[in-house]
Parts: C-alpha cells; sequence; structure tokens
C-alpha cells in the first residue's frame, strides 16, 4: 500500500492549487515536485512564516525540488524572503520564469527603459537580474512605487554580506546604482544618488584615524561647524590637513591632554620641520610648496578659529604665523601650444565617445571650469537680437554667474552634445536641490567630472601628450584671447573673474605693450647700427696667405674686423670681418689714422690674394674697401 499524500491545508490550498496550474502551463513538474510543495506547505501555510527562519535554513531548506515552488512563491508576490537570502542565492532562472508572473510587466518596463537610457543587452540583463527582480520580490510593490527606503536596505544587505563574506561586491554595488537610475526614469520616487568617493563617505572620526582622542575631538567639532559654510570637498580636505598635525602630535607629544597646551617651540617649530621635509607618499618626492602651504595655513586657522570662538581646547597665544608659510612660485598658465592643440582637438573630435569628447570641445570652445560644464543645464543657450547667442555658465567656483558670447560653431557643438545625451526626468542639483534638466548626462545620469577628466587622457594619449589637465583648456582659451588683442575687463567677464590679479596672469604670458615696445626699439637699433649679423657672407680667400685654414691663423681677419670698434685680436674674428665698409661702428677721426692704414694694408693683400685666384667679384669688393679706406684716410688727416 503506498504512503498516504500529505495534506496540503485548507488555506493553502488555493496557493498549491496555482502552483500545480503554472508548472503546467510551463510543461515541467513531476512527482518530487509536487510533494515537496505539499511538504513545504503542510509546515508553512502562510509562506511568509518560512521568512522568519535563520538565514542557514533558508539555505538548507532550499533543496532542489522547492526551488520551483519558492520561485513560484516569490514570484507570485506570496513570499518576501529577505535580501539576505535573495543575495545569497544564485537566481539563475528567475528571469526566464517572470515574463509569465505578476512581476513579467514591471520587469519587462525596466528592461526597456534601461535601454532607453543607452544600456546594451548585456547590463540592462545583469541590472534586472542583480537588483531589480530582488526588489520587486523583496518589497512585495509595482516599479512605480519603489523608494528610497528600499533601495537604501538592498544596499545595506549587499554590504552585511560583503561583511560575512570578507570581500567586496562592486558588481551588485555598480548595478544598485545604475538601476536606481532607471527606476527613477520610469517614475519612481526613488532618486538616483551622485557617485561619492571612498573618502566621502568616511566620518570625520575616520579622516582623524590615529589622532589621540583629546586632539581628535576639537578637531571632530570644527569640521562639523565647517559643513555650515563649505562645501563637503572642502571640508575633506581641511580634514586631511588637520590629521597631519594630529598624528605627528601622537608620536611627538604623547602625553598632550589638551591643545590648549601647545607649544610653538616644543611642538610647532618641530611640525613644520617636518612639513618642510614631507614627501608624497605615491612618488616619494617632497611635497609642493602649495601642498605645504596649505598644510600649514590649515592648522592655523583651525588654532586661530577656535581661540576667536572661545573654546576651552585653544592655546593662550597665536602659534602660526604668515611667515611660517613657504613663498609660492608664480608659473605662468599652462597652455596647449598651437601644435598640441590641434594634435589633441583632432583626437576628440575622432573620439569614439561622442559625449564626452564634444563636452571638453565646449570646454575649450567656452573657457569654462569643469565644474560650470558639468553644471550646465538645457536651457544654458540664450539668443539675444542684435547681439547673437550668448552661453550661461552657472554658478561654478567663485558663486558667481556669466554670460559668455558663443559663435555658429560653438551652437552646433551643443547641438551635437544634445542629441546624444540620455533622455530622462530633471535630476536633483547637488548644490540647490532643485530639479534641473542638466546638458551632460549619460545612461540617466550625470556625467561626472572624472568621466571627462578620462577621455581627456585617452585623447591626449592618442595626440602624444602627456599630462593634459581640462584646466589647460581654459588657459588655452584665455591665452588665444589674449594674443587676439582682448582687452583686460573683457577677459575678466569671460573666464569669470572677480580681480583683475587674476585675469593679469594670462597678460604676462604675451604682453602686446611689451612686444610693441620691443619692436620699437629693435627697429629704432637696426637705424642706427645697421644688421647685427649681415645676412649671406663670403668666406674669405686667404687660404694661400694663411698656409691652408683662416682659422689657424686669424690675424688680418681680426685686424679687419678691430679698427673702429677698437676689437683686440685676441677677441677672436668678427661678424663684419672683410666688409668693413658696412660696419656702423665706423669713424673718421685722426685718432684712427694708424688703424685705417693697417687695414688698408690687410685689405690690399686680400685683393691681390683673390686676383691671382680668379676671384674677381672677391677681388672688386677688396678694391672698393680700399677706395673706402682711402676715403676715410682722407677725412682723417683733414681733421
Amino acid at each position: 500500500m503506498p504512503p498516504a499524500k500529505t495534506a496540503v491545508p485548507p488555506q493553502a490550498a488555493p496557493v498549491y492549487a496555482a502552483y500545480l496550474g503554472w508548472l503546467a502551463a510551463r510543461g515541467v513538474g513531476n512527482k518530487t515536485f509536487e510533494s515537496g510543495a505539499r511538504s513545504f506547505l503542510a509546515r508553512f501555510p502562510d509562506p511568509q512564516d518560512w521568512a522568519g527562519l535563520a538565514l542557514p535554513a533558508r539555505l538548507a531548506g532550499t533543496r532542489p525540488h522547492l526551488q520551483p515552488l519558492l520561485n513560484f512563491l516569490m514570484l507570485h508576490r506570496h513570499l518576501r524572503p529577505g535580501y539576505d537570502y535573495l543575495l545569497d542565492r544564485k537566481l539563475t532562472a528567475i528571469l526566464r520564469e517572470a515574463p509569465a508572473s505578476p512581476l513579467g510587466p514591471d520587469l519587462a518596463r525596466f528592461l526597456a527603459g534601461a535601454e532607453a537610457l543607452g544600456y546594451s543587452p548585456r547590463p540592462r540583463t545583469g541590472m534586472a537580474s542583480e537588483v531589480a527582480i530582488r526588489v520587486l520580490i523583496q518589497t512585495g510593490r509595482p516599479l512605480s512605487e519603489l523608494t528610497d527606503a528600499d533601495f537604501t536596505a538592498f544596499a545595506q544587505a549587499i554590504t552585511e554580506r560583503e561583511a560575512r563574506l570578507g570581500r567586496a561586491l562592486k558588481h551588485y554595488h555598480h548595478a544598485l546604482y545604475a538601476s536606481r537610475a532607471v527606476v527613477y526614469h520610469l517614475g519612481a520616487p526613488a532618486e538616483p544618488v551622485p557617485k561619492r568617493a571612498t573618502l566621502g563617505r568616511w566620518s570625520w572620526e575616520r579622516h582623524l584615524d590615529g589622532v589621540s582622542p583629546q586632539v581628535r575631538r576639537p578637531m571632530v567639532a570644527y569640521l562639523e561647524r565647517l559643513q555650515a559654510t563649505h562645501a563637503r570637498s572642502s571640508v575633506q580636505g581641511t580634514a586631511s590637513e588637520l590629521a597631519h598635525l594630529g598624528r605627528f602630535l601622537a608620536r611627538h607629544n604623547p602625553g598632550l591632554s589638551s591643545l590648549a597646551l601647545l607649544d610653538r617651540q616644543h611642538d610647532i617649530e618641530p611640525y613644520l620641520n617636518q612639513v618642510a621635509a614631507a614627501v608624497n607618499h605615491r612618488t616619494g618626492q617632497p611635497i609642493t610648496a602649495s601642498t605645504a602651504k596649505k598644510r600649514i595655513q590649515a592648522v592655523g586657522s583651525f588654532l586661530d578659529a577656535i581661540a576667536e570662538w572661545g573654546w576651552p581646547e585653544a592655546p593662550p597665544r597665536r602659534l602660526i604665523f604668515n611667515r611660517d608659510t613657504p613663498r609660492l612660485p608664480h608659473p605662468l598658465p599652462r597652455y596647449l601650444p598651437p601644435d598640441h592643440e590641434r594634435a589633441l582637438l583632432a583626437a576628440l573630435e575622432a573620439s569614439p565617445h561622442r559625449l564626452r569628447a564634444d563636452a571638453l570641445l565646449l570646454l575649450r570652445a567656452t573657457g569654462m571650469r569643469i565644474g560650470e560644464l558639468t553644471d550646465l543645464e538645457l536651457d544654458c543657450v540664450h539668443e539675444v537680437p542684435g547681439s547673437g547667442a550668448w552661453l550661461k555658465v552657472p554658478l561654478g567656483k567663485l558663486l558667481t554667474e556669466r554670460m559668455v558670447p558663443i559663435d555658429e560653431e560653438t551652437l552646433a557643438l551643443i547641438d551635437r552634445i544634445v542629441a546624444h545625451r540620455s533622455p530622462g526626468r530633471p535630476l536633483r542639483h547637488p548644490r540647490t536641490g532643485q530639479l534641473a534638466d542638466f546638458l551632460l548626462t549619460h545612461q540617466g545620469r550625470r556625467v561626472s567630472a572624472d568621466t571627462l577628466r578620462a577621455e581627456l587622457r585617452r585623447a591626449a594619449a592618442e595626440a602624444g601628450l602627456d599630462g593634459v589637465v581640462p584646466h589647460q583648456l581654459r588657459h588655452t582659451y584665455a591665452t588665444a584671447l589674449v594674443n587676439a588683442g582682448c582687452s583686460l575687463q573683457a577677459l575678466m567677464a569671460l573666464l569669470g573673474h572677480v580681480s583683475a590679479a587674476m585675469s593679469l596672469r594670462y597678460g604676462r604670458l604675451f604682453d602686446a605693450t611689451v612686444r610693441d615696445e620691443y619692436q620699437r626699439a629693435l627697429t629704432l637699433a637696426k637705424a642706427q647700427l645697421g644688421p647685427v649679423l649681415p645676412g649671406n657672407r663670403t668666406e674669405l680667400p686667404i687660404a694661400g696667405t694663411t698656409s691652408g685654414n683662416w682659422r689657424d691663423a686669424p690675424l688680418i681677419k681680426a685686424r679687419l674686423a678691430g679698427g673702429y670698434c677698437l676689437r683686440a685680436a685676441a677677441q677672436g674674428p668678427c661678424a663684419y670681418a672683410n666688409i668693413c665698409e658696412h660696419c656702423p661702428n665706423f669713424r673718421s677721426e685722426a685718432s684712427f689714422l694708424p688703424v685705417l692704414q693697417l687695414q688698408r694694408a690687410d685689405a690690399a693683400t686680400l685683393a691681390a690674394d683673390a686676383e691671382h685666384r680668379g676671384w674677381a667679384g672677391e677681388a672688386t669688393r677688396h678694391r672698393r674697401l680700399i677706395e673706402r679706406l682711402d676715403m676715410l684716410i682722407a677725412q682723417a688727416h683733414a681733421s
């Protein structure tokens, strides 16, 4: 007699019947699938109770004959097993089974949305498998109702699994980051988040690792205070500089109980010496003067601020002064020479990454900072009757807006960018929190400055250039304007400078006044002195008189070159040798009579040598010199 079948509880009977119908519709199933389902439902009439088991028990209970049932329960919203289970289990068949389930329409919308944002088949399938299907299963809500909290919970589950495994799951983080943008552009309230560097996710305490608690506490309080008036990146930089002092004090003065006990000679001056000897931990080279200055100024600002605020940790007197910081060099702006610029622009025009390359070309055409470029919005172009097209540059480094005139080529470039940007809903501005239609969007997210830098490095390498950075395009734009005679006032307006000193740096590159003065003085000097060096000069035909090489015995040449400029023979030959009649230094005074007579004898010797060799032209030239010398000798006698 066969064993009795496990009875399915009445409340679970509809689920069991639906499961059998689903198997039949797909043409799969066997007796073990059915018996496994009856046993599971007999134990868990409400399948959600199974989700309350510990993770090891849930994983151990996922046997091959139960996997179809568990997939059915998840896809038909009868079971939300927990993100820990969903991340630990490989859902290889889930995408094949999902189209025939209640989750099918939402999954199809997700894949279509990812395709519209420019994702190729493999990435969008990976995002659907790794993130979308798991979030839909666990939340039990449709795609349009997913919230920030849902994705935050999923991210937390990824982090917890990383801790269990002891390794990073970057592919899940990347898929979550991209999937969140897709869901947002499909109308869900969950908003995409900007990529944050690792340092951006650190707490201030972590930035100050290695600093003693007595020193760390006021430093953390100071950094938290700065957050109210400074950008996060600026406060991170300050935290990094303060950490250098804190770690130095932990080694140098470990017993320091309060910053109020800091001593200039015992603590600060040794720290200044360490800064002066510091090296870059990546390259091993000494840190730059600007890095040393920032490191010292950050500490000085910190100590001055807490003293002004009356904090009890403040030292009783000022410890760091302006003269403690190194003097910075003032190099000229690093613009791209014309040949380098042409090679770089050609590489950008040929780039396969059109959106990024066109963005960099726009940077060169307008002289914007890279942060201003990434903040441009779709309505940035303004047509002014009678004044042409203007580009509205948004708030940038100095928190000022400006209008920059643009030509037809730049307008065409912006149109090309619009054609290649990804569509979608407005994104929240990181500074204001307002929704904005940004010009540079790719796959539903803003194009980052790091992405543009990477494209510039690639194009520069292709052009055979090294070390090109986006700000050099701004320098090149400004340099071209200076070369074209742009006024200082106009240059300030175009670059968004708030002080003339910032724009004057470009005036130092190619100062038109300096050039004009140089040309005027050079023209006057040439008029007074004649050419500095003669152009095409015939070699002296004195091989016979000098035993083969005039360089071995330049006495005749030196004497001919001396004379009126009072050159001594020891000074070597003069460029005017043998054409002294053209030298602007000839004078006809009685004091030069002996020199003139010696020069005439030398010229006669050279003329005879030329006639002997048959060099008629050379002999004629020497004869003209003799005539000139005779005239000068006569004038000298007369004076």
